[in-house]
């Protein structure tokens, strides 16, 4: 499979509009100002969880304050690391719901689609292994996403760029992904939506919340959400359910207590386990239709991702509070996948069958307890925080195989044609076992120094150990370590600061090499460097960093063995900046938009992970009409420039699979018919660009043609 356009996007005119855009945002923002100072904003009231920012209602492309990089209550631009932010407003405006989408449109972020059902996420060149529910998470046991994540339990979801070692114990050098509750409202609320789309979509969405009794003291909220569809490729076919709730109740007038549990259950079939060979044994590249598949009809890989919550928030006065929370998470596969093995010969030949049999049980439990609050010293007010968190995290794998070794003809690949083997007789040759337990100590100050500057500063000291096996191996590792954050900050004017950020990660992972070895831990950091700006009373935020990012043992694919994919771990170093802006530009337009530029070497300086793209262009815009006040129009453009694989032939030389630049445009058109009800309609790939979805892996398939959905949506 081959892709080769010409570029659609130069670098260099979006870098120069991007700059001029934020430079001359300064100039024009005291003016503008003075015109939307009367424009209020709907009201919020978020009971005892205000400082969390909630997004709902704000009819706005970011946010005033996130928790994520410090644990802190700081705006985007008093944060020393670069964050985006993808509010609800935006989620629903373009219909991002599935995280893959989401963060396909956020800043910096690839979205690396090696399969129909698992997914791998990558910031400034390296791997994202760690998502966060209201700032707790675990990293993936097994460094991927298994199906989707939908988005309709969030109320936003937050990224932020860099090492993350201070608010998730252990990490890696890219970002950190929080996706942040929607909570209970203080006063009735409704939604429901109807949804139908290209592929037999079809989606219901349900929201309701609100006192439940009269004086309002306790609350509660209900979300479901239901999907149907089938799908551009061959024999696929998705369903899947949400369900959340969520109690809130006011203990006091300092003590809120918050409860709840979610549900996702994916039900794929037709599913592909690796995907189209994209070369030939001559090195010859293929070029299949966009519906192809290497599925049979029987595969499947059902998952359910459940958890369960109870925090407790107490104000002890002045401004101190304290935080007591534990999650538990259980997540599951069940699968029967088909792999295509061997290599394409130029006449169809050289590949044969892999099927497998496949269980995964993971239960995770999180416990953290933090306070945090402001205090006096040298005669200026400062905010600390202090904390400790522990987990466990439970893992239990098994593969077994059968019919394997089977030829199969290119022919028969393409129509799905392999029958289902007997796999109550297979053969078992994966089995993985281990318990990993983490405990963290941590703390993080924030001095003023003085009106301008602020200096934030804190570390965490993590004790960290696995027992078990994995695939014959031994699953073991004892580490106690100390993980620095250092960050400041400097007030240029009232509207622009300058920053610098260093920080540090450690963390032990579980893929294996071609013997089967787990991979030394990863160690890394990142130094940023860059100024933002905040204009319109915090409804607009701006940015432009520099980074370099260095990593040790970052695991590369390297092949498929008896015992499935298998890695190498290299050291690679990643240097490059970003711009980002975001939220209200004047009266009538929201937008987020940003550019990213990187360079990524090993340690020899060779070009590494060369299927990352090194240049990304993203920009998101919705304009309310004035003439219409009811209807919104928008636009979408996702742009990056090439990347490219290089594969060894059997019989010497190398075949090169090349990724062009391309570019996405999504559309999207909302109609408000009364107070009540609206009407929307999404576009996406408007211009029915053909495009490969990832080269992380040496087989992959086409991205999804052009598609279309319409919604009704209700809202009280």
């Amino acid at each position: 499979m081959s892709v080769s356009r010409p570029q659609h996007l130069g670098p260099h005119p979006i870098l120069h509009a991007l700059a001029l855009w934020l430079g001359a945002t300064a100039a024009w923002a005291a003016d503008e100002s003075a015109a939307t100072a009367g424009e209020a904003l709907p009201a919020v009231t978020v009971t005892g969880q205000s400082e969390r920012a909630a997004t709902e209602g704000r009819d706005s492309y970011t946010t005033r304050a996130t928790h994520t990089a410090t644990g802190l209550r700081l705006s985007p631009r008093e944060t020393p690391q670069s964050i985006s932010v993808v509010t609800r407003t935006q989620i629903d405006d373009f219909a991002l719901r599935d995280v893959r989408d989401l963060l396909s449109a956020t800043s910096g972020v690839r979205v690396e689609r090696v399969e129909t059902d698992r997914t791998y996420f990558s910031a400034r060149g390296f791997d994202i292994t760690n998502f966060q529910v209201d700032g707790l998470g675990l990293p993936f046991a097994t460094g991927d996403q298994l199906g989707d994540i939908d988005t309709a339990l969030y109320d936003r979801v937050e990224v932020v760029k860099g090492a993350n070692g201070l608010s998730s114990s252990t990490g890696n050098p890219s970002a950190t992904v929080n996706f942040v509750r929607k909570r209970p409202t203080p006063g009735f609320q409704a939604a429901a939506g109807l949804t139908l789309g290209s592929w037999h979509q079809r989606r219901l969405d349900a929201d309701v919340g609100g006192g439940l009794n009269e004086a309002g003291s306790l609350r509660g909220r209900l979300i479901a959400a239901v999907e149907d569809r089938d799908s551009y490729l061959d024999r696929y076919h998705l369903r899947k359910t949400v369900l959340g709730a969520m109690l809130e109740a006011d203990l006091g007038p300092d003590t809120v207590l918050t409860g709840g549990v979610s549900q996702q259950r994916n039900r794929p079939e037709g599913i592909m386990w690796g995907g189209l060979p994209l070369h030939r044994s001559d090195g010859s590249l293929t070029n299949y239709p966009r519906s192809a598949s290497s599925a049979p009809g029987w595969t499947y890989w059902h998952t359910d991702d459940t958890q369960a919550f109870v925090e407790l928030d107490h104000g002890w006065g002045g401004g101190w509070r304290s935080r007591a929370t534990v999650l538990h998470r259980e997540l599951g596969s069940d699968a029967e996948l088909f792999y295509v093995a061997g290599t394409l010969n130029p006449d169809g030949s050289g590949l044969t069958t892999y099927p497998s049999a496949y269980r995964h049980r993971e239960r995770q439990w999180m416990a953290d307890v933090n306070l945090s609050g402001p205090f006096t010293l040298a005669g200026r007010e400062h905010e600390a925080r202090v904390g400790v968190s522990g987990s466990r995290s439970v893992n239990a794998l098994r593969s077994s195989y059968a019919g394997v070794g089977e030829p199969l003809t290119e022919e028969d690949m393409l129509d799905g044609r392999t029958p289902r083997p007997d796999f109550d007789k297979a053969r078992v040759d994966g089995l993985a076992d281990f318990t990993d337990h983490r405990r963290t100590l941590y703390g993080v100050v924030r001095f003023h120094l003085s009106d301008d500057f602020r200096l934030i500063t804190g570390a965490n000291l993590t004790q960290a150990r696995s027992d078990g096996i994995q695939y014959g191996e031994t699953h073991r590792y004892r580490k106690l370590k100390t993980t620095p954050y250092l960050g400041a900050l400097y007030d240029l004017d009232a509207h622009h600061t300058v920053y610098a950020s260093y920080t540090k990660i450690y963390n032990p992972q579980f893929k294996v090499d071609a013997a089967n070895r787990v991979l030394d831990p990863i160690d890394g950091r990142s130094v940023e460097a860059g100024l933002k700006g905040e204009w319109f009373e915090g409804r607009l935020h701006g940015s432009l960093a520099v980074f370099r990012v260095t990593q040790k043992n970052d695991p590369v694919y390297a092949g498929f063995g008896p015992n499935g994919s298998y890695y190498e771990g290299i050291d690679a170093t990643s240097t490059g900046f970003e711009l980002d802006l975001a939220g209200r530009l004047g009266r009538d337009w929201e937008l987020a938009g940003s550019y990213t530029q990187l360079r990524l070497e090993d340690e020899e300086g060779n070009a590494a992970r060369t299927f990352v793209p090194r240049r990304m262009f993203r920009l998101a815009a919705r304009y309310r009409v004035p003439a219409l006040p009811g209807l919104k129009l928008g636009a979408a453009v996702n742009w990056q420039s090439r990347s490219y694989r290089d594969e060894a032939l059997a019989g010497g030389g190398t075949a090169r699979v090349l990724q062009d630049s391309y570019a996405l445009l999504d559309l999207m058109a909302r109609y408000e018919i009364s107070r009540h009800l609206s009407a929307s309609l999404n576009l996406r790939n408007a211009t029915n660009e053909r495009y490969i979805n990832s080269l992380y892996w040496s087989q992959n398939h086409a991205g999804a043609p052009r598609h279309v959905s319409a919604s009704l949506n209700w809202t009280y």
